[in-house]
């Protein structure tokens, strides 16, 4: 895509920058077009750590997930907010640890959608993986939609992963969120990371997202961002920068902290 314009999906804007396909040029993907970049160059300039923050969310995916999957014994995982897949994406992950691990993503972007249906495929046959074209604003239609595919007798591992900063109140998304988890039994998990105001730099990033005709991200504090974890039991080592939620390696866990935590909380 990132040379080719000719076959744009229907309903997608090539000249408007969009947040997924953003995010997708600083992961490292192809799957974007010249205003994506231009609009994610602008934000490097000024905070490169954010292509740091974008590669390292996905590490802390991986971990969490793997650790969802094994040692917590989930076999439901609701991925709200998707995004363009990549490398090692939800079901991948948690297939390869419990091959019967049923996954449901969720997202509003028609381009997300279409990448979905062609990409995100079990990659065990025992498992199931679908796809819910919602906004995250509306909980009850995902829970519907993914009532298809997931038992709500059962646990539930429910996971918002950098994407509740497009929501400007904080009360929308203590709403939200707790919806969400209001629908899944005991036993169940809340995943979530997002961008922090913890530094001037990141915060002068996000000013040259919207300068550069990307929709605005709130940053927030850690504080705030734990909010959406009252009632829950949080998992060690609790809300931290993500590079330090339970780091693969020693070299991972010494990094200097970045403007992104997350947290993984039980359900009791």
């Amino acid at each position: 895509m990132s040379s080719d314009e000719d076959a744009v999906p229907a309903a997608v804007d090539p000249t408007v920058p969009h947040a997924a396909r953003i995010w997708n040029h600083w992961m490292g993907g192809k799957d974007n077009y010249a205003s994506d970049r231009a609009a994610g160059d602008a934000v490097a300039q000024v905070y490169p750590d954010i292509v740091v923050m974008a590669r390292q969310s996905r590490q802390f995916l991986i971990r969490a997930v793997s650790h969802l999957a094994g040692e917590a014994g989930i076999r439901q995982f609701l991925d709200i907010g998707t995004g363009l897949p990549t490398m090692q994406n939800t079901h991948e992950v948690a297939q390869q640890t419990a091959p019967e691990s049923r996954i449901v993503y969720v997202d509003n972007d028609p381009l997300v959608l279409a990448h979905a249906r062609a990409l995100l495929r079990n990659s065990r046959a025992e498992g199931v993986t679908s796809y819910v074209h919602a906004d995250y604003h509306d909980p009850e239609r995902i829970l519907a939609g993914a009532a298809e595919t997931l038992d709500f007798g059962e646990p539930v591992a429910v996971m918002f992963m950098g994407v509740l900063g497009y929501e400007p109140e904080l009360g929308e998304l203590l709403r939200i969120t707790g919806r969400v988890m209001a629908a899944v039994p005991s036993g169940s998990h809340l995943v979530l990371w997002d961008g922090t105001d913890t530094g001037a730099a990141v915060v002068e990033g996000g000013e040259k997202l919207i300068e550069a005709g990307g929709v605005p991200y709130h940053l927030r504090g850690p504080d705030e961002l734990g909010r959406c974890f009252e009632g829950l039991e949080l998992l060690e080592p609790g809300m931290v920068p993500i590079t330090q939620w339970r780091p693969a390696s020693a070299k991972v866990g010494a990094a200097r902290p970045i403007d992104a935590y997350g947290a993984v909380g039980r359900k009791p």
